[in-house]
C-alpha cells in the first residue's frame, strides 16, 4: 500500500496491521483449524508463511486487522488477541499480540528497522507449536481487541465493533512468553495464555 505523505504513526499502523494480518494467517495454520489447502506459501519479510488463501477465511482476517488501524494509529488499541474456544465457547488457548505506538514520535520512520523486528515475531510463530496446546475438533475461534479508551460514539469505524461476550477465567492465566521487541516508535509483545490448572471449570460470562 501506499504509505507517502502519511504521519510516522501512520505509517507504523499500516506496518502493523499488514503484519497483524500475516501472522493472524500463520497462528491460524499452526493450530490445524483448517485444511493446509486453505492456506498458501508465501514469502513476507523475508519470512516463509503461510497465508490464507480460502476467501471466506482471507476476508475475515484481512478485513479485521485493516479495520485496527485508525485505533493503532491513534494508540487506542492495546491487545489484539486470536483466541480458540472449546464447544462451550470457553477459552482455552489466547494469542496475544500487545502492543503501543509512541504518539510523539515524530522522527522519519525507518521502515526496514520496524520490518527486521516484526520478521523475528514471524519466525518464532513457526516454532511455537510445542507450547501451544491441542485444540478440540468443534472448537471456535476469532480476533478480539481490547481498547485503552473507546473510539468517539460519532466514530464511523469503531461502529463496526461488537463488544465481546467472551467468557472470562477466574484465575490469573499461565503466561507463555513467544517474543518481545522495543523498537522505537514501536513495542510489542507476543505471549500465550492458557487457563490456570486451578481455574474453575466454568467461567463466568
Amino acid at each position: 500500500m501506499d504509505r507517502k505523505n502519511r504521519t510516522p504513526q501512520g505509517q507504523i499502523a499500516q506496518v502493523v496491521v499488514e503484519f497483524l494480518e500475516v501472522a493472524v494467517s500463520c497462528i491460524v495454520f499452526l493450530k490445524g483449524f483448517y485444511p493446509p489447502r486453505a492456506f498458501e506459501r508465501r514469502r513476507y519479510m523475508n519470512v516463509v508463511v503461510q497465508k490464507a488463501v480460502h476467501p471466506e477465511l482471507a476476508s475475515y482476517i484481512h478485513s479485521t486487522t485493516t479495520g485496527l488501524l485508525p485505533f493503532i494509529q491513534k494508540g487506542l488499541v492495546e491487545r489484539v488477541v486470536v483466541i480458540f474456544y472449546d464447544k462451550e465457547h470457553v477459552p482455552i488457548e489466547k494469542f496475544v499480540f500487545k502492543l503501543a505506538v509512541n504518539q510523539s514520535y515524530g522522527s522519519k520512520l525507518e521502515e526496514a528497522d520496524l520490518e527486521f523486528a516484526l520478521r523475528a515475531f514471524l519466525i518464532k510463530l513457526t516454532v511455537a507449536e510445542p507450547v501451544t496446546k491441542s485444540l478440540p475438533s468443534d472448537g471456535s475461534w476469532e480476533i478480539t481487541a481490547y481498547f485503552r479508551s473507546l473510539p468517539a460514539d460519532g466514530d464511523r469505524e469503531a461502529q463496526l465493533w461488537i463488544p465481546t461476550d467472551t467468557k472470562l477465567w477466574m484465575q490469573p492465566p499461565q503466561i507463555t512468553p513467544i517474543k518481545s521487541v522495543s523498537c522505537d516508535p514501536l513495542k510489542m509483545q507476543l505471549y500465550l495464555e492458557h487457563p490456570s490448572p486451578t481455574e474453575p471449570k466454568n467461567p463466568t460470562g
